[in-house]
């Protein structure tokens, strides 16, 4: 049955090394959700229509990134999949993820320096034209001249590590909690997974991600 398998969720926000952690993902031969058709289904996680996302996870072994680490999602999955291991992946401060994921959508979508605004998501082309403001939308309830307002976002991050963090208190073997930063967590994850390291610590690419 799909619901006794061993699947494994990474449910942190992008840009805390999710892309890193997919990389150790794939060299311990899990397969992978199609990221693209993962991310389409953002609508039906903001309308709290889950029957598109589980159907999805019958399709892989491991998952990363929108939908799956969003808010309320990892219940959801945790209910449905009684074997699952759940991995949240955090940055040192939630100033730095701030940083990062501003300077990151800036990059790709507006002009470096400052964080897009509504216009530029509105016409910004990831997925389809407008996706990246109805991401920005459906997940950040911030003011509408202002989608990546600081406070509204750092909260966002403290409260996701949070509420993951209590969820799981009662099942404290069904979550590990790491930083892609240090190297010592690369060793806990594979104790997690039951796999023998393949080298001396996480694995880096070369180029940015250009997922959300």
């Amino acid at each position: 049955m799909f619901f006794n398998k061993e699947k494994i969720f990474c449910i942190g926000l992008n840009k805390t090394g999710t892309t890193t952690l997919e990389m150790v993902l794939k060299n311990f031969n899990y397969k992978m959700v199609n990221q693209e058709k993962a991310e389409l289904l953002t609508k039906n996680w903001f309308e709290r229509d889950f029957d598109k996302i589980l159907k999805l996870c019958n399709t892989a072994d491991a998952f990363q990134d929108i939908p799956f680490s969003l808010p309320y999602t990892y219940i959801l999955l945790d209910q449905r999949y009684k074997n699952a291991k759940f991995v949240l992946t955090v940055r040192d401060t939630s100033e730095q993820w701030y940083d990062s994921i501003t300077k990151f959508h800036s990059k790709i979508w507006s002009d470096g320096i400052d964080p897009p605004n509504i216009i530029e998501l509105k016409t910004a082309i990831y997925r389809y034209k407008g996706f990246p403001y109805e991401v920005n939308r459906s997940m950040f309830n911030t003011p509408e001249n202002d989608p990546y307002n600081k406070e509204v976002l750092i909260q966002y991050y403290d409260n996701h590590i949070y509420s993951v963090k209590e969820y799981f208190r009662s099942n404290p073997e069904k979550l590990i909690v790491i930083n892609v930063a240090i190297k010592d967590d690369y060793y806990r994850l594979c104790k997690y997974l039951n796999k023998n390291p393949l080298s001396e610590g996480f694995p880096w690419e070369n180029k940015t991600s250009e997922r959300l």
